[in-house]
C-alpha cells in the first residue's frame, strides 16, 4: 500500500520561498544555521561542498507542504560558524545527528547532494536506526573520478590562490570563464549560474579555509579519497533513490550506475541533459520523482539482528573472492582498482 502524499503532476512548479524560516542553534559551542519549514514526517536536505541550504530554495517549500523539512548549513558553510575544525564526512554526519537531537527528531529521510550525498550515506551507516530512506543526488563517495577543478584546488599551492577571488574584478573574470564553458557546450558549463553562486559564497578567509578543509577531507590531486562501495551491502532493506544528471561535469553519471549496482533494491533516475544540480535544472521533475518515491516506499525497519547478520556475511562475493553476479563483479573491480581509498 502506498503511503505519504500523492505525487505531483509533471510540470508543477514549486511554491515560493516565503514561509521557509532560517533558524539558528548553538551546538557544542558553534552556531548552526538551518532552514525549517512544514509539518509531517521529517526530511533532511544536505547540500554539497561550498554550498548552503539556499541551494534547495526551488524545491524546499513544495516539500514542506507534506513534510517537516530541515535543511542545515553544514559547519563551515552558509550562515553556520566556520571554525578550525573536523570537516570529515563522519564529523558532518555527527553534526546532523546532534542537530536532529536538538530539534527532537528521532528518524528522518535524508536527501543529500554531492558531498551531502556522502554525508547522508555516512549518516545511514553510523545511525541506521535513525534513517528512514536515502535520496542520493549526484553523490560523492562512489568512484575516484571528480572534476579536475576540485582536484587542483585540493593542492596546497592552488588552494592558497583562492584569496584572489576576493579581489576587485575577479567575479567578472569568473563569469567570463564559466560563460565560455557554457558556450563551448561543456558538461561543467551546464551549471554556470549555480557555480557562480558558489564562488560568491567564498567572500572571506574563514569561508575559503573551511571550503579547503572540507574539500581535502574527500578529494586530493588523484580524485575522491573515500568510498562507500565497501559497505553498500548494508543498504539492503533501506529504500534508496539515486538521482543524477546525464551531463554531470563534477561527478560523472557512470557513478550513478555503479552505486545502483552496489545498493540492493535501489531506484535510479537519470535527468537527461542536466548537470551536477538536477534539482535546479528541472525542479518540477525532481519534486515529482522524490515525492513519488516517498509515497511508494515504507521507512526502513531497522533491526540490530539483521544488521549483525549482514555484517557477519560481509560483502557479496568477498568471502570466497568470487563475486556472485555481474553487478557484484563491477563493484568488486572498482574496489580492487581503488583499494587505497579510505573506507571512512
Amino acid at each position: 500500500m502506498a503511503i505519504g502524499p500523492r505525487p505531483p503532476r509533471a510540470g508543477r512548479l514549486p511554491a515560493a520561498d516565503d514561509d521557509v524560516e532560517l533558524r539558528y542553534h548553538v551546538v557544542h559551542g558553534y552556531r548552526r544555521a538551518y532552514r525549517y519549514a512544514g509539518r509531517g514526517p521529517a526530511l533532511v536536505l544536505i547540500h554539497g561542498i561550498g554550498d548552503s541550504s539556499a541551494t534547495w530554495a526551488g524545491v524546499l517549500p513544495a516539500l514542506a507542504r507534506n513534510y517537516t523539512v530541515i535543511a542545515p548549513d553544514l559547519l563551515g558553510h552558509g550562515a553556520s560558524d566556520k571554525p578550525r575544525a573536523d570537516y570529515s564526512v563522519a564529523a558532518y554526519a555527527n553534526g546532523i545527528r546532534d542537530l536532529l537531537g536538538v530539534l527532537g527528531i528521532d528518524r528522518a529521510t535524508l536527501i543529500g547532494h554531492s558531498l551531502g550525498g556522502g554525508v547522508a550515506m555516512q549518516f545511514a551507516y553510523q545511525f541506521p536506526e535513525r534513517t528512514e530512506r536515502l535520496v542520493l543526488v549526484s553523490a560523492g563517495g562512489v568512484g575516484r573520478e571528480v572534476t579536475p577543478v576540485l582536484r587542483l584546488v585540493s593542492m596546497p599551492v592552488v588552494a592558497a590562490l583562492l584569496s584572489v577571488l576576493g579581489l576587485p574584478g575577479m567575479r567578472c573574470q569568473t563569469r567570463l570563464v564559466l560563460g565560455l564553458l557554457k558556450r563551448l557546450g561543456t558538461d561543467l558549463g551546464q551549471d554556470e549560474p549555480t557555480l557562480l553562486r558558489l564562488v560568491d559564497a567564498l567572500p572571506d578567509g574563514a569561508s575559503r579555509s573551511a571550503f579547503v578543509r572540507s574539500l581535502r577531507a574527500v578529494v586530493d590531486w588523484r580524485g575522491q579519497v573515500i568510498t562507500m562501495l565497501d559497505r553498500c551491502y548494508l543498504a539492503e532493506g533501506m529504500p534508496t533513490l539515486l538521482l543524477w544528471g546525464s551531463r554531470d561535469g563534477v561527478i560523472p553519471v557512470r557513478h550513478a550506475h555503479r552505486a545502483h549496482a552496489a545498493m540492493p533494491g535501489s531506484r535510479l533516475e537519470i535527468f537527461e541533459g542536466a548537470g551536477h544540480f538536477p534539482y535546479t535544472a528541472d525542479p518540477a521533475r525532481f519534486l515529482a520523482v522524490v515525492e513519488h518515491f516517498l509515497a511508494t516506499t515504507r521507512p526502513a525497519d531497522w533491526s540490530p539482528e539483521r544488521w549483525r547478520a549482514l555484517l557477519r556475511a560481509g560483502r557479496p562475493g568477498s568471502a570466497v573472492g568470487q563475486p556472485d553476479d555481474a553487478r557484484n563483479r563491477a563493484v568488486e573491480r572498482e574496489l580492487q582498482s581503488e583499494s587505497e581509498r579510505s573506507a571512512t
